[in-house]
């Protein structure tokens, strides 16, 4: 069986470098490969883990995207109280974001529900955010724009799912 090799200390910040080029050459996986490489050293590398979960919601629309979103969920707590509120909140954006892309019967209203799961966690994060960092405020303006702009609406009562019996 292959073993994986590890990287030396001294060379993360050019890793970390590459992970971010790939994540704009849209190549996650890549990204996501590189940033575990760094974490097995650095296990709370900050820059690492936020690297790592922005390159698993990348891949979201991709087989296995349900397993995705646990693993960027479960990195959340690795972060600080106000990077667990904004990052929650990417993850549910981006989520609605490929809900829209699918199109599946239903998309658009779980599209809508997790976008306003994604302001409540901006308006949140807004509150614990540092002075001078509007972050979370510019998120939550994309999501409601992507709401206007996708013309999306709150399901009426007697449009959502009604549970089995």
């Amino acid at each position: 069986m292959f073993e994986l090799k590890p990287i030396a200390r001294e060379t993360i910040p050019r890793a970390m470098k590459k992970a971010e080029h790939y994540r704009l050459l849209n190549e996650p996986a890549e990204a996501e490969s590189i940033c575990l490489d760094v974490l097995e050293l650095e296990p709370d590398n900050q820059e690492a883990l936020r690297c790592l979960l922005l390159a698993l919601t990348d891949q979201f629309g991709t087989a296995g995207h349900g397993q995705l979103v646990d693993q960027a969920k479960q990195l959340l707590s690795r972060f600080s109280d106000y990077e667990q509120k904004y990052y929650a909140g990417i993850i549910a954006e981006r989520f609605a974001g490929y809900q829209l892309h699918v199109g599946h019967p239903g998309a658009r209203m779980s599209a809508y529900a997790h976008l306003c799961d994604a302001m409540e966690y901006y308006a949140e994060a807004d509150a614990l955010a540092p002075e001078g960092n509007d972050d979370a405020i510019l998120r939550h303006n994309t999501c409601v724009r992507m709401i206007r702009w996708n013309h999306l609406v709150a399901p009426r009562h007697d449009e959502r799912e009604q549970p089995l019996e």
